[in-house]
């Protein structure tokens, strides 16, 4: 057995502070990574072209981290379970090394390959949650159960001292010419494109792909942008918000280098007004975690609703409907202009994604997971955890106190795109209509047909005392 410590780069493309990659360092300077792309994952249906595009850049990047840093970045292409352990009983490698996740599909197979590595007397370090502040066993209620609200849980989250950046990794050792060979003959591959992978994005993404254009973006935000968070960042016509979804997501910035930023953004603080809207934006960051830590705990959130009003809703699930919605022809302006911005771009303003979210399942009255499902299709930030507990907030399924939230979107346009700004960048047919009728959705009929736009395809007030019935008779059903 050679002295070489395969890691493995799931969701923490980069070398820079990766608090696993520390630690195999201290057991090996040979230290080479490994990055298999999963057919379990890339051929599902909800895979987003603009998401594999972005990963696929983040891999070549980090590819070249590692050749820096005198090492090398292998690519393996094929079932995970068989593929890692493969590659290092051929490399004789002194163990497997990679950092832990809270989605039920990776819980699962890591612990295949645990059992897999174990019988081949291989070690193991896989207990490291580079992607969290703090792991799902560090934070609990005063009843050591987890937290199913946000405000307590933020609470207890915020009190807990934060780890600082750990260093980056440096002076490597890479593999023999005759490993290289081995590593070869068992499967290591040339990086693929998105394209060879059949995912075609030919627009341009919102961030470029790496952990330097993640830094930059992170450098610019924090420098400035945060500094007015809390008032701009539900306005969906300014550049308020950071745009680092994606890579956090990915792990291509350390979640403690973005929280270190945010204490320095505090120190440089100069008014009342700024240091609130910093602490907002940590807020945000909690609300990260909260969901991977809800994830985690409570994998079934994954499958279906976790209010007991929703498990079995009796939602209309109109095809044409969500069609409309899909395809931004709705009638309702700010509901169209954040669908086509999502077709468009492969992202969508925060809080136009709760107000697309609640139309489609209070107005529309179609299935939440409909609408999570083809977010993940087309979101380049598609995450699990977060897509999951923003969709069941909005569709007040899930782990929320408020019983029931409905947002207008007409009052939603009224008091954030007042100016309709947003909604004629992105519904082209709109941009000749006044403000004034543009952003509450009462264009005329005759005015609709003669510029191409659809009529509301359904009254919201009718709707939503149609839903409220629904919900009434659901929660009297179980009593």
């Amino acid at each position: 057995m050679s002295d070489l410590i395969l890691f493995w780069h799931r969701r923490d493309l980069r070398i820079a502070d990766h608090t696993g990659l520390v630690i195999a360092r201290t057991q090996s300077a040979k230290v080479v990574g490994v990055f298999c792309l999963d057919p379990h994952i890339l051929e599902r249906d909800d895979v987003a072209p603009a998401r594999v595009t972005y990963m696929i850049g983040c891999v070549q990047a980090l590819q070249e981290q590692y050749i820096q840093a005198g090492s090398q970045l292998l690519i393996l292409h094929g079932d995970p379970v068989i593929a890692i352990p493969a590659l290092a009983e051929a490399l004789q490698a002194k163990g497997v090394f990679w950092s832990w996740d809270v989605e039920p599909y990776s819980q699962v197979r890591d612990r295949a390959i645990v059992e897999s590595l174990n019988q081949k007397n291989i070690q193991i370090l896989n207990q490291n949650w580079d992607q969290l502040l703090h792991s799902p066993d560090q934070i609990f209620s005063g009843a050591k159960t987890p937290y199913t609200v946000y405000t307590p849980f933020w609470k207890n989250w915020s009190s807990k001292p934060k780890l600082k950046p750990v260093e980056t990794l440096q002076n490597l050792e890479n593999l023999t010419a005759n490993e290289q060979e081995i590593a070869e003959q068992t499967g290591v591959i040339n990086l693929p494109s998105a394209k060879d992978l059949d995912y075609i994005w030919d627009s341009d993404l919102i961030i470029a792909p790496g952990e330097t254009a993640a830094q930059e973006v992170l450098q610019t935000f924090t420098n400035s942008a945060i500094n007015q968070y809390q008032e701009q960042r539900n306005f969906p016509d300014i550049d308020g918000t950071s745009k680092l979804s994606a890579a956090l997501k990915f792990g291509v910035i350390g979640i403690r280098t973005v929280w270190q930023a945010t204490i320095e953004a505090l120190e440089n603080s100069n008014s009342e007004e700024a240091t609130a809207s910093i602490r907002t934006w940590q807020q945000e960051l909690a609300w990260r975690e909260f969901y991977q830590h809800a994830m985690y705990n409570f994998p079934e959130l994954a499958d279906g609703a976790y209010r007991d009003t929703f498990k079995a809703f009796p939602w209309q699930n109109n095809q044409a409907y969500f069609q409309a919605w899909c395809e931004g022809k709705t009638g309702y302006p700010i509901v169209d202009a954040a669908m086509r911005q999502l077709n468009e771009i492969g992202w969508m303003h925060n809080r136009c994604r709760m107000i697309v979210a609640s139309f489609l399942t209070k107005d529309l009255m179609i299935n939440p997971q409909w609408g999570e499902k083809y977010f993940m299709q087309k979101l380049i930030d598609g995450d699990l955890s977060a897509n999951n507990g923003g969709w069941q907030w909005s569709a007040s399924s899930g782990m929320d106190p408020k019983p029931l939230r409905i947002f207008n979107p007409a009052s939603q346009a009224q008091k954030f795109d007042s100016d309709g700004e947003y909604i004629r960048q992105w519904v082209s047919e709109l941009r000749s209509v006044d403000a004034e009728y543009l952003v509450i959705g009462k264009i005329p009929p005759i005015e609709c047909h003669a510029l191409g736009y659809p009529t509301p395809i359904v009254d919201h007030k009718r709707q939503q005392a149609l839903f409220k019935q629904l919900y009434q008779e659901q929660k009297n059903n179980i009593g």
